[in-house]
């Protein structure tokens, strides 16, 4: 396989993985939550929910989105038995 065809099977993969904006990744989070945008703020600003932006727009890969949520889930105390 060329460089070329390894760029582009990336790109594709990446743009599929990739949450633009914080009311595609409220969606992914909580669904079709009225106050999910509100909550990626304030997730993005208290705690390390895995964001970033790209210029002035704010960014998440499902796939990080995913592990972290699977290492809070970890975190968490097992019930009493």
């Amino acid at each position: 396989m060329n460089q070329h065809t390894d760029e582009t099977n990336t790109s594709i993969e990446l743009a599929d993985d990739l949450l633009r904006g914080a009311d595609e990744i409220a969606e992914f989070i909580f669904g079709k939550s009225k106050s999910g945008r509100r909550k990626v703020y304030y997730l993005a600003e208290c705690t390390r929910l895995p964001v970033f932006r790209l210029g002035s727009v704010l960014c998440a890969r499902r796939s990080v989105l995913l592990k972290w949520i699977s290492g809070q889930e970890s975190r968490a105390l097992p019930p009493p038995a």
